[in-house]
Formats: structure tokens, C-alpha cells, sequence
């Protein structure tokens, strides 16, 4: 025997009569006897508050658990002994066969129908859903409806190759035993079906189950199939010794019990129990409590039939149902995983809801954080019968729980299962009991860190809802203890689960865990990752807790150990100085200043990519290069170039003026080692002076004078020039190409530019005279180099300290604006000279004169008919001949009057063109204009004004331009009159 799952009790003996039939009702027997006698029997305790014989119907009791009395004796109940008899409860009737088959009314048994065609009947089968009885005579099956009343209605009648042995309704068809086969007769037209024989030894048995499916025997006859949890039994009767044997319907049908029982005349069911008749006795097999038969399942090792009982437990006991289900899961999983079945008893450790920590207490080489929801073993369910199962797991907790001792330690038997519980199984059964139970908790925790940052946001009004939580990030915690238990048990759980990952080979999965929200402790999880060079987790471990300081210093330390060969081959591919930049890009946001900081590490060896990463991530450029220029100061030059080669119009005037200055700075240093050395070479080019040279011209946010007073006075010229030039001190800078770089091509690229440049200026006029400027400075060498000295002297020193003079033609009107700036006005500087010179050969004595006195020094005649020739379009004739000397030529002047000349003549004749034009197109104007005065209006006798409706006669008339409308002259005065005062009536009105 397995467990007991009845108890058997005899409810009475020494019935002085034998018994056929038994049936229970409420908490009645009901006997059959062979004398054709229906005797009642009741429980001997309700004797005295027994009810009048006319009341038998008790509904709400069943049979009781101890003896019984006779309480009623009907004679002559039926003429025959009772083969079978059953209470239809939900009708109030009691069906009996004898003879043939009655119906009496309950609780009086007064005969309610009788079929008289049943007479003969062996077996039937009766369907309380629809009220309808089918019964076997001999070879035939009959079915009659109940017709609600007193009586019957014979529906349908069908033979059948043999006699029906049992029978039994199957929805809408009747499932027969006959012969050694069972059959499916259809209700509706009587069709056979055969479904399979029943055997060489037994003969056809048909049971129906309280879930509508059918019990078909075909096992030895002694053999009685019971479904203990359908509380079933089948009706079936026979003289001789009955071994019950109760099995399970569930698939193998293992025997659960088995009973012993001798001469049973009839077995029978009630609601709470099974009935069985002997021959003066009765017997009642009463079920044992659910939650005692758990317990001897538990305590036998049948977990699965344990469990299978708890789902019986009715629905109000809920919480016990829970309970005991869980400690079965609990002791299953302990049983399933001390014999290796590792999967399986994480799936009970699962279903038993189990803490975690736990089942991680079964595994000592997982190191668990220190928290305070680690509790002690045997509080975790409270079952005094699962002691002796769970003791076995105190020699596997872990530090975190409870310590083993160290003869345990010492022990070859702790060893080896220790070893055993870290296969790689065990490992892998735990990673999934894991990942199953992380979804949950891991968003609790999460739900746990929103409702802090909700507090955290409304203030701490509300701190009072809970006064013993304190709030705390769960973020870049470290080592800090979190008062939280879903953030706890979540620490925990993937602590443990990044272990396991690891141990199992699984570093891929363990990577993709540390990307994603996760709650592992740092300190535990960094020396393990350490220890395993696991690098690549590390810098997760370390970006999700948000300790980026030690993220990026371990990857620079990566970084030179794949540079000097000190690591493993796969550092070179993974880890590069790219990756500092990859990492420090989501940081630019949140924190600029790391980021500058710890760029500075790859500024050297990544300089595009760095500035890349300052201008993706909107870091202040004047941040980037304050910081540059106290860090690193060898680096700004070159952030700042990159930074306006890849965004021009980003860089502040600021920046665009630091940067100079540090081009400068390089520059004047690199003279000033050339002139010690006496080196110094006016058209040696350095790489940063070509770069100071570029940035001079294409940009314009610096400040020229302050880079002007920089620059020493006998040398760097051209940058000289180019600062003139910004500062429209265009004769100064044409003086420095032509007479101290002695570059002429120079002198005319420079004022190809100034006039390109103003060409679409309102001043475009004036500034195209910088031809003419350096026209002048060809023509005039000797004074441009007198003053020359003494105007950069004058540009160079502080202000106010010297005016210079007005009247001579090398002077500068001098005007202050807003920003106190002195700019030079060369156009009207070139207009004085013009208006100076009054007559061309004045001019031309004036320079031969001024040229003699100081002697030695010829005009450049051949660089003023070059520019005549090459840019004769963009210079005004008239005053570049005046400003020649006499003694030019004029066959040397072809190249340049040729074409102006021819420029001329077309330019006079477009405008002939255009004044004959318009001539024309004023006669055709004037000709409308003629024609349209030429219209007649005709007055009659008969018209009519178009405003008084009078007719006009010989009055002064007007007509509108229409040449139709006709109107008196006083109409349309007065109506002109009307319509100005209408206009202006609101004016008067205000």
C-alpha cells in the first residue's frame, strides 16, 4: 500500500435479512433486502432528534462515521429481490429494478410510474441532465423520457446482437458491454459501433465519470478501478471475496491502495464515500482528508501525486493550498537535485516561490553581496515534516547565509559535493532558474528607483510615508549598502547570475547582461572579472554603475599594454584609442569636464577624432580651449585649426584671434632664432607661417592692431601687409609689397582682392581707386619710402600720442567711431592728391622736380604701363593720365588706351542706341496720347445726366473716361465734393 485513501468502517451489522441492493440518501441508507423489503437505517446519534418517519429527506448531511439503526422497515417494497437501486436527487425519485424498473416519490416512497415494458430488465442507465433512462431486456435496448410529471415517454427501441452486461450513457449515444466487446449505440438511428474487445478473462464493464468521459474495463474481473480524486466508484455486484484495489486514472494507474473484503453483494456511491453491501453488513470506505494524504505522499517520496492532490483542495483554502504545495515543490526540488535531475529541481524551486538566495545557498563557490535579506534556511517554509530534507542543505551554504564549520570544510565528503554542485549541470540549471526569476524582480526594483525619483522630485513632504527607507541611487552606488529589498534581492540575483555565466563559459551572455539594466554588486563582480581578464564585461560593469573615471582608465591602460606588447592578441583588436573616444562620447552631454579630461589621454594620437568628438557632442569651444591651453597647450593650435576647417562659421571671434596669436607666437620665436644666427630671410617660409600667413587673409575675427604692435619693424613684411590691409591702410601695405618685399605680383593680387571684395559694396566707387594707390607708389617711390617709417611709427604707438599732419598727400583723415578705432580714409586721400595736382603736367614737373632733389631714384615705368595693360578695365583713364609724366610714350600707352579706348566708342554707341530708343518710344507715346483726345461726343436734345437723370440741353457737361457716360459739370462736382467729405467725415467725427 502506497497511502491510505479510504478508510473502511461497517456502519451496520447482523441485518436480519440479506441485502441486494444499497443507496444513500442524505444520511440515510437505503437497503435492498431478498425478501422484496426496503429497510431505512440512520446514524444512532440522531435518534433523538430524528425527524417524523414522513421526512426523510435530509439534504445537507451525508453518511456519518459511526454506527446505524433501523429507523424504517417498508414491506413488500417490491415482489422481487432488488437487483439495483438510486436516488435521482435532483428529481426527488427513487429508481428501482426487480421485477422491471419504478419510480417512487421521495421522501414518502409512494409510487410515483412504473414501466412495465422494462419487465426483465438486467441493466440500465439513467441520464439526469435530460431525464432520460435507457434499459437492456434480453437482446433489445428501450430509452424513455421523463416527461417532468408522474409518467414516462418510450422514445426509441433497438435490438442488439446479444445480451447487454453493462451500459452506460456517453452524451448522446449509450456505450454497451456485450459479450466480450464493447459497442456505441447511437440514440438517434440506432447504429452499432464497435469499439475494442474487453477481454479473454473479464467480462464488459462501463462507468461513467463525473467529467462525462467513460471508465471501459479490461482488466481480471477482481480488479475494481477507482478515481479517488473524482471521488468515482463504479456499481457492480458479486459473491465473493473483493480485493478493492484503488489506483490512479492518471497514466501508469498506480495502485494507491488496496481493500479486503469477503461475500460483497453490492457496491454503490454516495457524495462523500463508497458503500459496500456484504451480505447482513455494510461497509463505507470514507475518504481520507486531502491534506492527510499529501502528507503521507510527501513523507513517502510520491511528490507528484502530492501535488496532484493539492490541486483537489477546494477553493477557499487557498492559502493552505499555496502553502503546501509550496513545501512539496521545496522538498521535490531537494530530492530531484541531490540525484542529479538539476533542470528539473530548478523547476520545483521555481514553482515552490522559494527565496533565491535559497536555492543560491546550495551553491558555496558563489559569492553573494552582504545584505540583510539573506534569511536563515529553516524559516523560509514552516513545515515541521520537511526538517529531515532540509537539513541536508546546511553543508551547502554559502558565507553570505550560513557558514559551514571547518571540520566540514576539512571533510573529503563536503569537497566532493562541492565540487559536484559546480559542475557545469548544476551551473546551467541554475542560470535558467535565474533568468526565469529576474524579469520579475528586476522590475520591482526598477518600480522600487522610479518611486524614489518621484519623491526626490515632490519634495520631502512626503518622506513621512515611510520614514525607515532612505532614498538612495541605485546608479554608481559602488560597495554602498541599498536599503531596498527588491534592489537587494536584485543584487543578489545577478551578482550570482554573472558568476554562473562566467564559470560556464558564457562571457558573451554575462557582456550582453552588463549593457542591459542590472543590479550587479561592483565590488564582487570587478575582482572576479579581473581575475579572468574578462576586460570587455569590466568597462560594463563600470559604465552602468557610472564610475567612468575607472572605466576609462583601465581602457587606457589596455590601450598601451596592446601597444607595447605586454597583453593578449585580441587586446590589439579590441581595445584601441578609438574606444576612449566611443566611450566618452554619451558623457559630453552630462559631463563636459571628464570628458575633456580624460581626452587629453588620445588627444595626441586621435587629434581629428577628438575634435570630432568636442563638436558632436556641443562641448563650449571656449571650454574646449581654455582647458587646451592650460592642459595642453602644444594641442590648441591645432584643435583650433580643425575645428574651423571642419565648421568655419563655428569659431568665435575669440578663438579665431587666440588662434593667431599663437601662430604668432611660433613664428616670432622662429625669427628671433634665425636673427641670432643671422639667418633671418624675408621669404623663408616655416609650416606655421605659411599657417599664420592663410589664417591673415581667410579669416577676420582677430584683432589686427593688437597683432600689428607684435610684429617687429624690419622684418615679416608680409604679415605686416595683410594686417595694413585689414585695418584699409591699403597705401601702406601696397608700399610694403612694392618697395620692401619688392613683389609686384604681390602688390597686385592685393589690390585685385580689395577690389573684388567691394565690388558689391556701395562704396564699390571709392574703393576701385586702390588701382590708382598703387599706380601712385610706381610713380612716386622715393617720398613713398620717406614716409613710411613714420606712418607705421604712428600705427604702432598708443593712441592720441601723435596726429598726423593734414594738407600733405600721404596724410590720413583720421576717423573715430564707436569702438575708438583710427581708420585711414585712402579714397579720400586719393581724391585730395587728384584735386592737388590741378593740370597733368603741374603733377609731372612736380615729381621730375622732387625726384631731382633728392636724386638717384628713377620712376617704376615699367610696372605702372604692366598694370595700365592688365587692369585697364578696373582703372579710370583720365586720372591714370594724369598722373604719368610727360616723357611716357605713347606707343608704350597701346596696350592700355587700345582697349579703353574701344570700351569707349562701344559704350558711346549702346547709349546713341538707347537715346534714339526712347526718342522713338516718346513719339509713340506722344501719338496715343493724340489719338485718344481725338474722341467725339455727340449731345442731343434727348440726352440724359447720368447722375440727376436731367437731360444736359445747353448746360456744361463732363464725360467719363468710358467716352459713354455723360454728366452736368455741377453733378459731378458736387458728387466729387460728397465723396471728399465722406472720406474725411471720421476725422471730423473724432
Amino acid at each position: 500500500m502506497v497511502h491510505s485513501a479510504y478508510d473502511s468502517f461497517e456502519l451496520l451489522s447482523n441485518c436480519p435479512t440479506k441485502i441486494d441492493a444499497v443507496e444513500s440518501y442524505g444520511s440515510k441508507l437505503l437497503l435492498g433486502c431478498s425478501d422484496g423489503s426496503l429497510k431505512i437505517y440512520a446514524p444512532e446519534s440522531s435518534g433523538s432528534d430524528r425527524p417524523p418517519p414522513s421526512d426523510y429527506h435530509v439534504q445537507a448531511q451525508e453518511l456519518r462515521n459511526e454506527p446505524y439503526a433501523l429507523e424504517r422497515n417498508v414491506s413488500g417494497f417490491s415482489k422481487k429481490p432488488l437487483v439495483s437501486i438510486q436516488v435521482l436527487e435532483s428529481r426527488e425519485l427513487l429508481l428501482s429494478l426487480s421485477e422491471s424498473i419504478a419510480f417512487h416519490k421521495l421522501p414518502n416512497l409512494e409510487t410515483n410510474a412504473v414501466i412495465t415494458k422494462a419487465k426483465g430488465a438486467n441493466v440500465y442507465s439513467w441520464d439526469d441532465r435530460r431525464g432520460f433512462l435507457c434499459f437492456a431486456r434480453q437482446k433489445r435496448v428501450c430509452i424513455f423520457r421523463h416527461d417532468g410529471g408522474r409518467g414516462f415517454v418510450e422514445v426509441k427501441e433497438y435490438n442488439v446482437p446479444d445480451t447487454v452486461k453493462s451500459m452506460s450513457w456517453c452524451g448522446e449515444n449509450i456505450c454497451l458491454g456485450i459479450r466480450k466487446e464493447y459497442m456505441i449505440l447511437n440514440a438517434t438511428n440506432g447504429a452499432l459501433t464497435e469499439v475494442f474487445p474487453s477481454g479473454r478473462l473479464a467480462s464488459p464493464l462501463v462507468v461513467s465519470l463525473p467529467s462525462g468521459e467513460l471508465l471501459l474495463g479490461k482488466v481480471l474481473f477482481s480488479l475494481l478501478a477507482v478515481d479517488i480524486l473524482l471521488s468515482w466508484v463504479c456499481n457492480y455486484s458479486y459473491s465473493a471475496t473483493c480485493v478493492f484495489q484503488i489506483r490512479s486514472l492518471r497514466d501508469p494507474y498506480p495502485l494507491i491502495q488496496t481493500v479486503v473484503l469477503r461475500n460483497v453483494r453490492h457496491i454503490g456511491q454516495s457524495n462523500n464515500s463508497v458503500i459496500v453491501a456484504l451480505e447482513n453488513s455494510v461497509y463505507v470506505l470514507f475518504p481520507v482528508p486531502l491534506g492527510a494524504q499529501i502528507v503521507q505522499l510527501t513523507a513517502s517520496g510520491n511528490f507528484d501525486e502530492a501535488l496532484a492532490l493539492c490541486k483537489l483542495l477546494p477553493p477557499e483554502d487557498s492559502s493552505l493550498r499555496a502553502a503546501k504545495e509550496g513545501s512539496i515543490h521545496l522538498r521535490y526540488a531537494h530530492y530531484l537535485f541531490d540525484n542529479e535531475s538539476y533542470e528539473e529541481a530548478m523547476e520545483h524551486f521555481l514553482a515552490s516561490q522559494i527565496d533565491i538566495t535559497y536555492v543560491l545557498s546550495l551553491y558555496p563557490s558563489i559569492i553573494l553581496p552582504k545584505t540583510t535579506m539573506i534569511p536563515e534556511p529553516e524559516k523560509l517554509v514552516d513545515i515541521s515534516w520537511d526538517a529531515p530534507y532540509l537539513s541536508r542543505t546546511s553543508s551547502g551554504l554559502s558565507d553570505d547565509m550560513e557558514a559551514p564549520s571547518p571540520q566540514q570544510l576539512e571533510s573529503d565528503e563536503n569537497a566532493a559535493l562541492d565540487s559536484k554542485k559546480m559542475s557545469h549541470n548544476t551551473l546551467m540549471a541554475l542560470i535558467k532558474f535565474l533568468q526565469k526569476k529576474r524579469y520579475s524582480i528586476i522590475e520591482k526594483a526598477t518600480a522600487e528607483g522610479t518611486e524614489e525619483v518621484v519623491l526626490d522630485a515632490v519634495g520631502d513632504n512626503f518622506v513621512s510615508y515611510d520614514s525607515s527607507r532612505f532614498k538612495k541611487s541605485t546608479k554608481g552606488r559602488g560597495n554602498i549598502h541599498i536599503s531596498s529589498g527588491a534592489r537587494e534581492m536584485a543584487a543578489v540575483l545577478d551578482t550570482a547570475l554573472l558568476q554562473a555565466l562566467l564559470l560556464t563559459g558564457q562571457s558573451s551572455v554575462g557582456l550582453e547582461l552588463l549593457k542591459g539594466v542590472n543590479y550587479c554588486d561592483v565590488k564582487i563582480c570587478e575582482e572576479i572579472l579581473r581575475k579572468k581578464n574578462h576586460y570587455a564585461a569590466l568597462l560594463e560593469l563600470y559604465k552602468c554603475n557610472s564610475m567612468h573615471r575607472e572605466a576609462l582608465k583601465l581602457l587606457h591602460q589596455l590601450i598601451e599594454e596592446s601597444k607595447s606588447n605586454q597583453s593578449l592578441a585580441e587586446l590589439t583588436q579590441k581595445f584601441k584609442p578609438e574606444s576612449i573616444i566611443e566611450y566618452l562620447k554619451p558623457l559630453c552631454g552630462t559631463d563636459p569636464m571628464l570628458v575633456l579630461e580624460c581626452s587629453m589621454l588620445v588627444l595626441e594620437s586621435c587629434p581629428t577624432q577628438t575634435i570630432e568628438l568636442y563638436l558632436s557632442g556641443n562641448i563650449p569651444a571656449d571650454l574646449v580651449n581654455s582647458y587646451l591651453k592650460q592642459h595642453a597647450p602644444s594641442m590648441q593650435a591645432k584643435y583650433l585649426e580643425l575645428m574651423l576647417a571642419m565648421n568655419e562659421n563655428g569659431i568665435s571671434g575669440n578663438l579665431q584671434n587666440e588662434m593667431v596669436q599663437i601662430y604668432l607666437s611660433e613664428v616670432l620665436d622662429w625669427y628671433a632664432d634665425l636673427s641670432a644666427q643671422q639667418k633671418w630671410d624675408e621669404k623663408a617660409y616655416s609650416s606655421t607661417r605659411k599657417k599664420l600667413l592663410s589664417a591673415l587673409e581667410s579669416i577676420s575675427g582677430y584683432n589686427p592692431e593688437a597683432l600689428l604692435k607684435r610684429l617687429p619693424l624690419d622684418a615679416l613684411y608680409e604679415e605686416r601687409a595683410i594686417l595694413l590691409g585689414k585695418m584699409n591702410q591699403h597705401e601702406l601695405a601696397l608700399s610694403l609689397y612694392v618697395h620692401k618685399l619688392y613683389v609686384p605680383e604681390l602688390a597686385l593680387a592685393y589690390c585685385d582682392r580689395v577690389y573684388e571684395s567691394a565690388v558689391h559694396q556701395p562704396s564699390f566707387k571709392s574703393s576701385s581707386n586702390i588701382y590708382l594707390t598703387l599706380l601712385q607708389i610706381y610713380l612716386n617711390p622715393r617720398r613713398t619710402t620717406k614716409n613710411f617709417e613714420k606712418r607705421i611709427t604712428n600705427l604702432v604707438s598708443p593712441p592720441n600720442t601723435s596726429i598726423p599732419k593734414v594738407g600733405s598727400w600721404t596724410s590720413v583723415k583720421a576717423k573715430v567711431g564707436r569702438g575708438n578705432k583710427k581708420i585711414a580714409s585712402i579714397e579720400g586721400a586719393e581724391d585730395m592728391r587728384v584735386n592737388l595736382s590741378g593740370t597733368d603736367s603741374s603733377r609731372s614737373d612736380g615729381d621730375a622736380d622732387e625726384s631731382s632733389e633728392e636724386g638717384g631714384s628713377t620712376i617704376m615705368l615699367d610696372e605702372v604701363l604692366d598694370l595700365l595693360s592688365q587692369r585697364w578695365d578696373r582703372i579710370n583713364g583720365a586720372q591714370a593720365l594724369k598722373l604719368l609724366p610727360r616723357e611716357t610714350k605713347l606707343q608704350n600707352l597701346l596696350p592700355f588706351l587700345g582697349p579703353l579706348l574701344r570700351k569707349s566708342s562701344e559704350a558711346h554707341r549702346n547709349l546713341s542706341v538707347i537715346k534714339s530708343l526712347r526718342q522713338s518710344e516718346n513719339l509713340q507715346v506722344k501719338d496715343e496720347l493724340y489719338n485718344q483726345r481725338k474722341t467725339v461726343v455727340k449731345i442731343t436734345g434727348d440726352s440724359i445726366c447720368s447722375l440727376c437723370h436731367k437731360k444736359i440741353g445747353a448746360s456744361v457737361f463732363a464725360v467719363y473716361p468710358n467716352g459713354k457716360t455723360l454728366v452736368h459739370f455741377v453733378c459731378f462736382r458736387d458728387s466729387q465734393s460728397m465723396k471728399a467729405v465722406g472720406k474725411g467725415s471720421p476725422r471730423k467725427r473724432r
